[in-house]
């Protein structure tokens, strides 16, 4: 039942927004009581809570487990790391736009938590960065933190608008992005 209740409260903050879904129009949605929501949930708060680590974590580690990968090239794994972010959004769609949306409505102690798996996850793409560096892949001069902040630019508004039944498919739109970054980072370009 709790994961009946995170699946409804997903599809509605996704259609209503956070503020806008009350517990009732969750409880509804499954044609239980209140009383069953608060069995698992203490309030609608620590439900976005529990939405946002679910999401959070299962891209960081995708996302470190293709960074750590020492056969792979730097190309190779910056290709990945794109591919992954599109591919999360296909499979978890809305939980992806909960969580870009909704951050803000997280109480101060969530939002800490949250902030800093955040960051992690940029630290991860500017670690990527030093190695295309260090391995002479990249340019020297590159401003690191500001690199990553275009990259996840590109990877994270893409929620809005890409559709995994749309003219291209996850595969060609991170080449697209690959080679986007590529031109301006990569030594020689």
């Amino acid at each position: 039942m709790k994961q009946k209740i995170k699946e409804h409260s997903i599809q509605l903050f996704d259609k209503k927004g956070f503020t806008s879904t009350s517990i009732q129009d969750i409880v509804e949605s499954i044609g239980v009581t209140k009383g069953t929501f608060y069995y698992y949930y203490t309030s609608k708060e620590q439900l976005l809570m529990e939405i946002h680590l679910q999401f959070i974590d299962e891209v960081l580690n995708e996302q470190e487990e293709v960074i750590n990968d020492t056969k792979k090239s730097f190309s190779d794994k910056l290709f990945e790391v794109i591919y992954l972010s599109l591919m999360d959004i296909k499979k978890q769609g809305p939980s992806a736009k909960v969580f870009y949306r909704e951050m803000r409505h997280l109480n101060p102690e969530s939002l800490t938590e949250i902030k800093a798996k955040r960051d992690l996850y940029r630290f991860n793409i500017e670690k990527l960065l030093n190695e295309g560096i260090k391995n002479g892949d990249l340019r020297s001069d590159l401003d690191v933190p500001i690199v990553s902040f275009g990259i996840l630019g590109v990877m994270n508004w893409s929620y809005e608008w890409y559709n995994a039944e749309g003219q291209k498919n996850a595969f060609e739109i991170a080449k697209s992005f690959q080679e986007l970054i590529l031109k301006g980072i990569k030594v020689g370009e």
